[in-house]
């Protein structure tokens, strides 16, 4: 009898029942592999519904478990994403870009874990111990107590964790790992599905924590299949721009603490730097306001964060103007000239369009919807907005502003930082006096008609 067959995509996970060139689903080339089961060979199982197994306890919704013991790291940005410090019996995956500063962030932290009392193990697959001992000396953490080891045989790297019974166990990275029941090449599908599960189940059944760090696609999401999100407790992406000394490392996924919240971090030559202040230094280089230069209110999380939003605004040579992003969405920016365009009759034909998030930060809230606007115009205009303004609000279809969560801590971030006026959409409920001068356009039409119709 033949054998069944099926293939994988290794940039995806999506499966096929032949082999291709091309997937079908991320329209990558030449990442179809061919996924064997576990065990392809022996006499056929029974089916479960045949077999007697033990059975399992129940409770109900009204049972009071004991909340999971944390280990605080003392960086209170790592301790802040993780939701309050490192949960036992608990499994992470953090990904982020090649060169980002993962394997630094990660030695910190089982350095600040290691002299906390935690028993930690870092092993790499993908460097020697002389170069993880060197990234050690250069970051001064050569004399913590971590116990290092260079290997990608799962096997054997779960015999030596059992033994050793460490409280902490860093996996740098899943992508190497080599699982010898799996019939697969090393970052293939099947090997990070499997090598993730065991790895999960080991941290479960052992009452430990392990940190897996992911490869990431060129679109900037973790490689493998999405299962391995699903298996783990706590997802982490690691972001930042190379030409930037900033890095933030983003929770979207996170089983004992919020999602979205984030930490950040500054590249020094000692390694990374927690900020304690993100907003005043996100905003340290800002000088005189020029046109295009927006101040936006957000929230990161759990905590406001003020920014500094860029547009320019440039005839076109070419038929086709482009429309350049950093730091936001390109789809939100095109909705945005749209309604500018449509509702408020601000035309960007034949017009280059260029719009940054200083700093190297990325935003993904809809409230910096009316900052963004407000860059857009003032770049169109040549007019400059007030120096002390901060602005924020969501944008509807229609030409709308509609109100965001967290205002009030919107405004005493701004506050804190010298702000003394912001505009914002207009509240339902009433927001307490924060000492700012509050402005609030009826729709966008009418801000734009407020702030620049008199240039």
């Amino acid at each position: 009898m033949a054998k069944d067959l099926m293939f994988s995509c290794t940039e995806c996970g999506a499966k096929s029942s032949k082999w291709s060139g091309q997937c079908d689903a991320c329209q990558a080339w030449n990442t179809i592999t061919e996924d064997q089961a576990l065990s392809t060979s022996g006499p056929k199982k029974k089916s479960l519904g045949g077999m007697r197994g033990k059975t399992i306890p129940l409770t109900d919704l009204a049972t009071q478990e004991k909340a999971p013991p944390r280990t605080l790291s003392g960086v209170d940005e790592l301790d802040r994403v993780l939701g309050g410090g490192l949960t036992k019996a608990s499994a992470l995956l953090v990904g982020g870009d090649p060169g980002i500063g993962k394997s630094t962030l990660l030695l910190q932290a089982a350095a600040r874990f290691a002299r906390n009392g935690l028993k930690v193990i870092y092993i790499s697959g993908e460097e020697s111990n002389a170069q993880v001992q060197m990234r050690a000396r250069r970051l001064g953490l050569e004399k913590s107590p971590v116990k290092l080891a260079s290997e990608t045989n799962l096997r054997d790297i779960l015999t030596t964790l059992e033994k050793e019974a460490p409280d902490l166990a860093i996996i740098d990275s899943i992508q190497t790992m080599w699982a010898d029941n799996v019939d697969s090449a090393p970052g293939s599908v099947s090997q990070v599905r499997s090598s993730a599960h065991e790895l999960t189940t080991f941290a479960k059944r052992n009452d430990m924590a392990v940190v897996m760090v992911g490869h990431v696609t060129k679109e900037g999401a973790i490689a493998g299949p999405r299962v391995v999100e699903h298996m783990v407790d706590t997802v982490l992406y690691f972001e930042g721009e190379r030409g930037h000394q900033f890095r933030i490392l983003r929770s979207v996924k996170n089983r004992f603490g919020p999602a979205d919240e984030i930490g950040v971090f500054e590249m020094t030559g000692k390694g990374l730097a927690e900020v304690k202040n993100p907003s005043a230094l996100f905003l340290s280089e800002r000088g005189t306001p020029a046109p295009g230069s927006v101040v936006f209110g957000g929230i990161e999380g759990t905590r406001p964060m003020l920014c500094e939003i860029q547009a320019l605004v440039a005839p076109s040579p070419h038929s086709q103007p482009r429309r350049s992003v950093v730091g936001w969405d390109g789809g939100r920016l095109a909705m945005i000239l749209a309604v500018l365009e449509s509702r408020c009759g601000v035309p960007f034909t034949g017009l280059d369009v260029y719009l940054n998030v200083a700093g190297g930060l990325r935003i993904t809230e809809p409230a910096a919807d009316l900052a963004v606007a407000a860059a857009l115009v003032s770049a169109r205009e040549d007019a400059a907005l007030p120096a002390d303004a901060v602005v924020f609000g969501e944008i509807s279809l229609s030409g709308a502003l509609r109100p965001v969560v967290q205002t009030e801590n919107r405004l005493k971030e701004a506050q804190k930082l010298g702000f003394t006026s912001a505009i914002t959409p207009h509240q339902q409920k009433q927001v307490a006096a924060s000492g700012l001068s509050l402005r609030h356009p009826q729709d966008l039409a009418g801000f734009v008609q407020d702030i620049f119709g008199d240039r």
